[in-house]
């Protein structure tokens, strides 16, 4: 699905020579290198302040601590996405509200979104899911008239930009109140192991989340707040430096691999490439999709048989997500509706993804599709 072995060789050594700078200064934690990655990520993002963590999911939970959500409140989430993004919500001991998504781009229903929303509501996480980013206009008008923090979900979107009526642009995870991303090796943007951080305009909430991210601590040893221990390591970070000047890059390489897939399905009956509802448009044809993941829809109900004729052929592929969030263990109710879910319910059993990452070529890219079409035919 992802080549990072081929993406490594092109900046070796670049890459290893951060690697050693680190290793001679053995400034592991908080170094030199960490301070300018997060410094570069700012001026990228056109943001005030990113505040590094741990990992993806560390960042949406310290967003959530650091918007003093308290017990009982409710957040509303998608039910098509990673655990992650539920998953903190229960740590928390909030009360996650799972709602269904839109069927053309994956992301928030926008009217299922505004039925959820009850006296409890305090925040909605959207999810820029498999690198296209929601319909956060939308969502901030909602958010606005109910007095809503917007928690944004970006692990999967860095680098993509969201245009407003009006015309202007954001970065994916700038919008709301909070945006979160993840550094996991295979993400659009990815370190050499975890990594994740925090993007806000608001200076009271990012000094909150500085302390959070550090025991709590403004000053050693005195703990403001309570807090967690979750830092990017410099070795990490010196990756990511390295890579930051190359996302758009990065980007523009799948969606170029995207707009190949496109077109070469486009006269199968049987598949649904990717679609926008958030700008209208198709997904390879604007920069609001930066295509972490290509996501098909097989509509002939033949999906696992194709995932299995993939495998079967050497292609990798995959299945995001087999089960939906409502149903799965950890995270079922009795106030769930399978009718509120049609669209998910829908999705589980004709999504596939196809490889995509920067170092496909013309070669794999016609393997790839005609073994596809030669299925489905």
């Amino acid at each position: 699905m992802v080549d990072l072995q081929s993406q490594y060789q092109k900046i070796k050594e670049t890459i290893d020579t951060s690697i050693q700078e680190v290793l001679n200064s053995s400034a592991y934690i908080n170094g030199p290198y960490v301070k300018d990655f997060q410094a570069d990520l700012e001026k990228y993002l056109k943001v005030k302040h990113v505040i590094p963590c741990a990992n993806g999911t560390d960042a949406l939970q310290i967003a959530m601590m650091g918007l003093g959500l308290q017990p009982g409140d409710e957040v509303i989430t998608v039910d098509f996405t990673f655990a992650a993004t539920v998953e903190v919500i229960g740590l928390l001991n909030l009360t996650p509200v799972l709602i269904d998504v839109e069927p053309d781009s994956f992301n928030i229903d926008i009217e299922a979104l505004k039925k959820a929303i009850t006296p409890k509501t305090k925040a909605i996480v959207p999810v820029h899911l498999f690198g296209q980013v929601a319909n956060m206009e939308a969502i901030l008008e909602i958010a606005s008239q109910h007095n809503l923090f917007v928690i944004e979900d970006n692990a999967q979107a860095i680098g993509a930009n969201y245009t407003f009526k009006d015309g202007t642009k954001k970065k994916a995870g700038t919008i709301g109140n909070v945006g979160t991303t993840s550094f996991f090796p295979s993400k659009n943007l990815g370190c050499y192991g975890d990594g994740g951080a925090i993007f806000t305009n608001d200076d009271e909430l990012a000094h909150t989340i500085r302390g959070i991210v550090n025991h709590g601590m403004y000053k050693r040893y005195y703990h403001d707040v309570v807090g967690v221990n979750s830092r990017l390591d410099s070795i990490q970070a010196a990756v990511l430096k390295t890579k930051l000047p190359l996302l758009d890059e990065y980007c523009n390489a799948r969606r170029d691999a995207a707009r190949y897939y496109n077109n070469a399905f486009a006269n199968n009956e049987h598949i649904e490439t990717p679609t926008s509802s958030s700008c209208g448009q198709i997904c390879d044809s604007c920069d609001c999709h930066v295509f972490h993941q290509y996501t098909l829809q097989i509509k002939n109900g033949k999906r696992d048989e194709l995932h299995q004729h993939l495998l079967d052929n050497g292609i990798a592929n995959a299945i995001y997500y087999p089960v939906p969030l409502h149903q799965q263990k950890a995270y079922t109710n009795e106030r769930y509706n399978e009718d509120d879910f049609k669209v998910t319910n829908t999705l589980i059993n004709t999504v596939i993804s196809l490889p995509m990452h920067t170092e496909l070529d013309e070669e794999q890219l016609a393997f790839i599709t005609k073994t596809v079409n030669d299925f489905l035919k």
